[in-house]
């Protein structure tokens, strides 16, 4: 053999061995242990698999990295990529590459309306907010870096933005009156003014050398829910900065084939180890679909939802709760920027029926969701799937913002049912399908007053319908 080609495989064994060395631990061969395991890889991984999934269908599919996206309205029964998604706000979204550098966002001065943009990383921490809130109502330029970024830093730059992973999910919140006609064409000329752009550009100078964009496996749901999760997952930790906490926890997870970029086929597996990891994901999903009391409390029929989005630090060793959190209403706000008390039961604990029963909800004047200066509160329906379901109305959330009919005594009444309470009533009306549905309550920027005791609205009632 010649020097060239002994160099050549003794190159290929090294490789070979840091790809393997970095899983560091040997397989099991271990059933009840691979079961485990895969359990709490999986809960692990859940919101990263469903990050993942959102991204290959807004992101990698249409190759529309680095450039913002605009809805041109509010979101309906249409929109089915999101689970519970709000029908509040306007929405814009960017999806990052930091690969190559770090990206510019630019956004226009907003003072006469709610607004935020949530930065989401690959686990789904909402590691940095701009807007409202957070930064106020003047124009900003953000910078967002990779977790390898040594870039500097502009002087025009008014904050820095770092991420854990190469990817990003800028999701932008405008709120809207859909009472007022012209509200739609002053979102769209604010939406135009949002910039994103590569530092370079932003800089001017010459761009680096551009990333391979063919490196994102084929996502299928079905995959992502049996053993093959652990290419996927394998394929993202490879994209992100471990932290130091979860560096012994990857390691354990090495035990049935995860670690960065580590190659994987569950065909490899033999048929016992398989069945395990395979249990493994059952149990974990029964999990998740099921937190129980692990997401907050219930009073009134209501969910009182804790803190189940955040950073790092508020979400450190929470993996079930950010697991069922992801499951519920992925890219959920961070408890201070928005309160989702949720409802899939009446006050007698029954579950929601459309079809059987007329629902009324009252608040006395003290009742009434309280938020902070710029905030507001909505209601919104769903169904068992829970996506919105369209209706005459073309109606799916009401709330202060709607032309209500207050009571004298400034209490309010809100109609949950499925054909009209009557035209002196329709203001108040929130239609409901034809069937079993759900209810979440919105609360943009609520009073500290609301999440201390975390607020409970009031129990809905039921009445037999007419029919």
């Amino acid at each position: 053999m010649s020097l060239k080609k002994s160099l050549t495989l003794l190159s290929f064994i090294l490789i070979f061995a840091a790809i393997v060395g970095a899983g560091s631990n040997q397989a099991t061969s271990n059933c009840d242990e691979a079961r485990e395991i895969a359990r709490q890889a999986y809960v692990f991984a859940y919101p990263m698999l469903e990050n993942l999934r959102t991204m290959t269908l807004q992101a990698v599919l249409p190759g529309s990295f680095n450039r913002f996206e605009h809805s041109e309205g509010l979101l309906g029964p249409e929109f089915r990529e999101i689970v519970r998604p709000n029908n509040d706000t306007v929405f814009s979204a960017a999806w990052l590459d930091l690969r190559a550098e770090p990206v510019i966002i630019q956004i226009p001065t907003i003072c006469e309306r709610y607004y935020s943009l949530q930065f989401v990383d690959m686990f789904t921490h909402n590691f940095a907010y701009a807007g409202t809130r957070t930064t106020g109502c003047g124009a900003g330029t953000f910078l967002i870096a990779g977790p390898k970024s040594s870039a500097e830093v502009p002087a025009s730059v008014d904050k820095v933005f770092t991420s854990e992973g190469n990817f990003v999910l800028c999701l932008v919140r405008i709120s809207i009156n859909p009472e007022i006609s012209s509200e739609l064409d002053a979102i769209h000329k604010i939406q135009e003014r949002f910039l994103v752009q590569p530092l370079s550009s932003f800089c001017g100078y010459e761009a680096p050398e551009p990333i391979r964009i063919d490196v994102f496996p084929v996502f299928r749901q079905e995959r992502a829910e049996s053993a093959g999760f652990i290419s996927y997952l394998n394929f993202l930790l490879g994209q992100l900065e471990i932290h130091p906490s979860e560096k012994a926890l990857i390691e354990r997870f090495g035990l049935i084939g995860i670690g960065p970029n580590l190659p994987f086929d569950e065909s490899d597996l033999n048929s016992e180890i398989r069945a395990a990891i395979e249990q493994g994901v059952e149990d974990a999903i029964e999990i998740i679909l099921r937190p129980d009391e692990l997401l907050g409390t219930t009073k009134n029929g209501w969910s009182l939802t804790n803190r189940v989005f955040g950073n790092r630090n508020q979400m450190q060793g929470k993996y079930e709760i950010r697991a069922s959190a992801a499951y519920i209403g992925l890219y959920g706000n961070d408890l201070e920027e928005a309160y989702y008390p949720i409802s899939y039961a009446d006050a007698d604990g029954k579950s929601y029926d459309g079809s059987k029963y007329n629902y009324l909800i009252h608040f006395e004047s003290h009742e009434i969701p309280p938020v902070g200066p710029g905030g507001f509160w909505s209601i919104t329906i769903y169904d068992e799937d829970q996506f919105m379901v369209p209706n005459p109305m073309n109606r799916y959330s009401i709330g202060d913002r709607s032309r209500l009919s207050y009571n004298d005594d400034g209490s309010l009444d809100i109609y949950i049912q499925h054909d009209s309470p009557g035209v002196d009533h329709e203001n108040n009306w929130l239609p409901a399908p034809d069937g079993k549905f759900s209810l979440s309550l919105r609360m943009y920027m609520p009073s500290p007053r609301a999440l201390d005791p975390l607020y409970c609205p009031p129990g809905v009632e039921k009445e037999k319908s007419g029919d």
